[in-house]
């Protein structure tokens, strides 16, 4: 798959928006050291069965740390979210990390980093748990569940919902509109509950049902996710960089139109002055909000200050 560049907005190609948002890049590196991680501990052995055949720390690993069957005396709570950072094969990593990073980039711009990062684990979450309720019901494998796929969905659906007429060329070759290739993706997980196979189709639909109800919720709330960690409010004189990094901007002059449609009351004139403080204030609610909760006056001032670098 790939994107096309046809029917859509962005603030300046991707120099707009970052090519590695501070979030998106943390988790392609977190997943990477896991594999890793799993990679070697498939080549350690630490004991040996009742049988005679000898068991490599993957074992255990999986057992604690993958998302096991709630039956099977093998499922802790925080499993709901380590499970998202282990993956099966180098196939299956790299498709769910290229997913993550192709339809991600721009949800996380638009979103905010720390919104994005709570959307991300949450259908994840939301992937998880309908996977250990119905997969007994409906015949899915009770096996382990590992894999970034479920928030992957998330995702997709975010995607889709912020720009359905984005083109995607599947294998680089066919165009076909976000709205109709993540639709039928929806439908094609449907339909496979209950086949025979590794893939675990419930957390798919988990994660990307998931996903629609905290965005249509959000849209109609327009959560604040500072207010959901309220007991995790930074100290007096930290700055806003050490949780996360801000956003590197560049504004086109042609993308704000000349600042033709700036209310009356919200003017801002070149000869004003902007002192860093403001600047950096902007770039934390970019990092916090995204680009679109901005006013015109501050990305007035942002196109300004980028051009006097």
């Amino acid at each position: 798959m790939g994107l096309d560049s046809r029917d859509y907005y962005r603030p300046s190609g991707y120099g707009g928006f970052s090519f590695f948002p501070p979030v998106i890049k943390k988790l392609l590196i977190a997943n990477g050291v896991v594999f890793l991680i799993q990679m070697l501990a498939q080549m350690v052995v630490y004991g040996y069965s009742f049988s005679g055949n000898p068991v490599s720390y993957d074992y255990l690993l999986t057992k604690y740390f993958a998302l096991n069957p709630l039956g099977s005396g093998n499922f802790f709570v925080w499993q709901l979210l380590t499970y998202q950072f282990m993956h099966g094969s180098f196939t299956h990593i790299l498709f769910n990390m290229f997913s993550l990073w192709m339809f991600g980039m721009e949800i996380e711009t638009i979103m905010g980093s720390k919104k994005f990062l709570f959307f991300y684990l949450l259908s994840g979450v939301g992937a998880g748990l309908l996977q250990l309720l119905l997969s007994p019901v409906l015949g899915e494998g009770v096996g382990p569940t590992i894999g970034a796929s479920g928030a992957v969905f998330g995702v997709m659906i975010a995607f889709a919902m912020s720009f359905p007429d984005r083109y995607i060329l599947i294998y680089f070759l066919i165009p076909i509109k976000a709205k109709y290739l993540i639709a039928i993706m929806i439908v094609f997980e449907f339909m496979s509950v209950s086949d025979p196979s590794l893939v675990a189709h419930l957390a798919h639909i988990g994660g990307a049902l998931t996903a629609l109800i905290f965005i249509l919720l959000d849209r109609r709330n327009h959560y604040n996710i500072n207010n959901l960690f309220k007991s995790f409010k930074k100290p007096k004189g930290t700055s806003s960089s050490n949780y996360f990094r801000k956003p590197t901007f560049s504004v086109k002059k042609d993308d704000i139109q000349e600042a033709k449609f700036y209310d009356i009351n919200d003017t801002y004139e070149k000869d004003d002055e902007v002192t860093q403080e403001e600047i950096d204030r902007i770039l934390d609610k970019i990092s916090q909000s995204g680009y679109q909760k901005l006013t015109e006056r501050e990305k007035r001032v942002l196109f300004e200050a980028s051009k006097k670098k």
